[in-house]
C-alpha cells in the first residue's frame, strides 16, 4: 500500500477549510459589499443567520428526537429540546434583525437599532430557561434510572449534530465579528456549548453500556448546566448596552486627541456616549474654549469638530462649548483646588472652574469627577472640598460632584 505524500492535507485540515469554504461562500452570496454600520449589510447578516440556524436546528431536533424516544435518553431528548429552544431563538434574532433595519419614523427618531439588543436578550433568556427546565428533567433521570439503548444510529446522528454545530458556531461567529452584533455573538456562543454538551451525550451513550450508574441522567445534567452557563454570559453581554454602558477608553482617547489637536480647545470632559444600536450612536461632550475668543469664530470651529468626528469614527456629535477665564488669579486657585481634590482620590479630575464675586463674597465654582468606589458618599466628599479651600483660601467653593462616563 503506497504511503501518503507529505503534501496530503490531514482529515482535520480538510474538515477545516471546508468550514471555512462553506462560510465565505454563503457570506459572498447573500451578504453585499459593506462595512458594519450598513443597514444593509447588517440585515442580510441577521437573515443569513437566522435562517440557517432555523433550518439545521430542525433538522437536528427531528434526528435527536427520533433516536431519543428510541434509545429511551433523556440526555439525547434534552439535547433535541435544546436545539429547539436554538431553532426559537434564530426565529427572535430573525425577527430582531428585520425590525432593526428599518429606518428612523417619527415615533422612533433614533432609528429601531436597540431591537436587536432585545432579540438578544429574549434568546439568552430562553437558554437559561431550556437549561433549567433540563436539568430538572436529568435529575428526576438520576433518581430512578432506566438504561437507554444503544445504537449505532443515534451515535451517528450525534456525531453529525457535533459537526453541524461546529460549522455552526465558526458560521455565526464569523457573522458577528464582520457587524459587531451581541446577539449573533450569543448565538455563536451557545453553539459552542451545543459541541461540548452533545459530545458529552455521545459518551454518556457509549459509557453507560458498560456500567449501571445513572450516566445519561448524569450526562443530561451536565448539558443542562452547559446550557445554563451559556445563557447566563449571553444575558451579561446582551443588557449591558440596554442599560447603558460607559463609552470605550479607547474611542475616548482617540475624540481627546481629535479634540485637542485644535489650539482653540482647552480641553474637554462630560464625554457621554449614547448607544441607540449597533452603527446608530452619538456622543456628547463639552469644549473648554476660550472666554476672550470671537464667539463665532469658536462656534465654527465646534461644528468643524462634530463634522470631524462623524467622518472619522461614524458617530454623531454634539458638543457644548465652555468659556473658560484662563489668568493668573485662575490657575492659582486651579492648582488649589486639583490639589485638594487629589487628597481624596488621585484618580480625581475637575472642570468648569471659575471665580466670582457673588454679594461681596468671594466664590469659586467647578465640577470634580470622582471614581466608583469611594466610601464617602457624594455630599460627604463635597463637603469635605469645601472645608478644605475655605481654610486654605478663604473662597466659598459651589462643588457639583459626578462620576465617569468612561471605562477605567
Amino acid at each position: 500500500m503506497p504511503l501518503r505524500r507529505a503534501t496530503e492535507k490531514s482529515p482535520i485540515k480538510k474538515c477545516g477549510h471546508t468550514v471555512k469554504f462553506m462560510s465565505e461562500l454563503l457570506l459572498k452570496l447573500f451578504v453585499p459589499k459593506g462595512g458594519a454600520d450598513d443597514p444593509k449589510v447588517r440585515t442580510r447578516c441577521g437573515l443569513l443567520s437566522g435562517i440557517t440556524g432555523i433550518i439545521l436546528n430542525i433538522l437536528l431536533v427531528a434526528g435527536k428526537l427520533t433516536v431519543g424516544i428510541i434509545a429511551g435518553s433523556v440526555a439525547i431528548i434534552a439535547d433535541a429540546v435544546n436545539n429547539f429552544s436554538d431553532a426559537a431563538s434564530s426565529v427572535i434574532t430573525l425577527i430582531g434583525f428585520k425590525l432593526a433595519g428599518q429606518k428612523p419614523d417619527k415615533e422612533h427618531p433614533f432609528g429601531h437599532g436597540r431591537i436587536e439588543y432585545v432579540a438578544g436578550l429574549i434568546v439568552s433568556v430562553l437558554i437559561i430557561f431550556m437549561g433549567f427546565e433540563l436539568g430538572k428533567s436529568s435529575v428526576e433521570k438520576i433518581i430512578t434510572p432506566e438504561k437507554a439503548e444503544f445504537s449505532y444510529v443515534a451515535m451517528g446522528v450525534l456525531i453529525a449534530a457535533i459537526l453541524v454545530k461546529f460549522w455552526m458556531f465558526y458560521f455565526n461567529r464569523k457573522i458577528a465579528k464582520r457587524i459587531n452584533s451581541p446577539s449573533i455573538k450569543a448565538t455563536a456562543t451557545d453553539s459552542l456549548s451545543d459541541v461540548v454538551a452533545t459530545s458529552v451525550v455521545l459518551v454518556a451513550l457509549i459509557v453507560g453500556q458498560y456500567t449501571d450508574l445513572p450516566i445519561d441522567g448524569i450526562a443530561g445534567l451536565v448539558v443542562a448546566l452547559f446550557i445554563f452557563k451559556a445563557g447566563w454570559g449571553a444575558v451579561k453581554s446582551t443588557q449591558a448596552p440596554l442599560l447603558g454602558r460607559p463609552m470605550s477608553k479607547e474611542l475616548a482617547e482617540e475624540i481627546d486627541k481629535l479634540a485637542l489637536e485644535h489650539d482653540d480647545i482647552l480641553g474637554i470632559h462630560d464625554l457621554v456616549y449614547h448607544d441607540y444600536g449597533p452603527g446608530r450612536a452619538i456622543v456628547t461632550f463639552h469644549a473648554e474654549v476660550p472666554a476672550d475668543g470671537n464667539l463665532m469664530d469658536t462656534h465654527a470651529l465646534i461644528d468643524h469638530i462634530e463634522r470631524e468626528i462623524g467622518e472619522k469614527f461614524g458617530i454623531e456629535a454634539v458638543i457644548h462649548m465652555d468659556p473658560i477665564v484662563v489668568d493668573g488669579d485662575t490657575e492659582e486657585m486651579r492648582t488649589l483646588v486639583e490639589g485638594v481634590v487629589k487628597g481624596i482620590n488621585p484618580e480625581a479630575t475637575i472642570h468648569d472652574l471659575r471665580i466670582a464675586e457673588w454679594d461681596k463674597i468671594h466664590n469659586v465654582y467647578f465640577d470634580v469627577i470622582i471614581p466608583y468606589g469611594m466610601e464617602l458618599s457624594d455630599e460627604q466628599i463635597a463637603e469635605k472640598i469645601k472645608a478644605d479651600i475655605k481654610e486654605k483660601s478663604g473662597f466659598n467653593a459651589v462643588v457639583h460632584v459626578e462620576h465617569p462616563y468612561i471605562e477605567s
